[in-house]
């Protein structure tokens, strides 16, 4: 396992946010509030899922991010890898495989591409469950069992999937003990007329950016930032909303299975994180209404799939309105 530097480091966390927000800008276009969530997930130390159409660029997000971000030696990118998920696809071509070695005589492990700070785990719902299954321990536990040896991941290690929508020719819908893996879900949807015009114009020195893109955080900055994110201050009256939703979503008659207690942990580090972004050192109220659908969404089933929105969103309704009445940070 790699430890990059020992030492704490002082670090801004809103400038230093910014500037890696706006560095990824230069290539992603249109695209602030994906990029803040995809950000969110990452300081809150969990794994991100973008669903949308192919060319939406949601591979070039992931590219684009890991570029920004340097490794334990000055001018080192962090380690990052692309899977690209196929139906052929075999659980050793994630996690590694044993090999002979001639000169020695012995079998050695030969380390797989999940062994890395960022991967880019492409079309994930392309490949069988029994490669999705294998992702399941590295992102739960940040480790890998190999036989009777247990290998631990990176420090930092990052996984951004994306898929194609389920309902496209060649996907295997993610369980749901895989999709509960993930703190968020979003879709990365189409840019505006404008912007796409833009993109247009500018395409040769937006390849461009991504091939010169500056390092602007270290690999220890992100470990930094996740610690701080850690220490932001949660009222107790936001923990219990987050209780009574993730609660509510059991109970509501248009949903068949409801949030587990982990998606409301995941929730709390995610909500965390956001208000880091945001410059702030507490969660409020208005957090729980940008984050809520993104973290919950993706696990619920739902009785009726043309009602669902108006089923989350009345159970977060419910609990923002209370907060609101109580005005904890005025």
């Amino acid at each position: 396992m790699i430890d990059p530097v020992s030492e704490p480091v002082n670090i801004e966390p809103t400038a230093a946010i910014q500037h890696l927000i706006a560095n990824v800008e230069k290539v992603v276009r249109g695209k602030r509030k994906q990029i803040e969530l995809v950000i969110t997930c990452l300081l809150a130390g969990g794994h991100i899922l973008m669903e949308d159409n192919p060319g939406t660029g949601k591979t070039v997000l992931a590219r684009t991010l890991s570029q920004c971000i340097s490794g334990g030696k000055e001018g080192e990118h962090v380690l990052f890898k692309r899977i690209q998920f196929t139906p052929d696809l075999l659980p050793m071509d994630l996690i590694g495989t044993h090999i002979f070695d001639d000169i020695n005589k012995e079998f050695v492990f030969k380390k797989g591409p999940l062994f890395c700070n960022v991967l880019l785990a492409d079309e994930i719902n392309r490949a069988s469950p029994k490669v999705q299954s294998a992702l399941l321990e590295a992102m739960a536990e940040q480790q890998i069992t190999v036989g009777d040896t247990t290998l631990l991941l990176e420090r930092l290690f990052f996984c951004i999937a994306t898929q194609n929508p389920v309902e496209m020719e060649g996907t295997y819908p993610l369980p749901a003990a895989q999709l509960d893996r993930f703190y968020i879900k979003i879709r990365f949807g189409y840019v505006n007329e404008e912007t796409e015009l833009n993109i247009y114009r500018e395409y040769l020195d937006i390849a461009r950016n991504l091939v010169e893109l500056q390092q602007v955080m270290s690999m220890q900055d992100i470990l930094t930032l996740q610690r701080m994110a850690g220490e932001v201050f949660v009222h107790e009256e936001i923990i219990r909303a987050v209780s009574n939703i993730v609660r509510g979503s059991r109970e509501h008659q248009d949903i068949s299975l409801g949030a587990s207690t982990r998606s409301g942990i995941a929730f709390l580090k995610c909500l965390r994180a956001y208000a880091l972004i945001n410059g702030r050192t507490y969660v409020i109220e208005d957090d729980i209404k940008d984050l809520a659908a993104a973290v919950l969404d993706h696990r619920l089933v739902y009785r009726n799939k043309d009602g669902k929105q108006k089923a989350l969103d009345s159970i977060i309704n419910k609990e923002t309105d209370r907060l609101a009445k109580l005005k904890l940070h005025q």
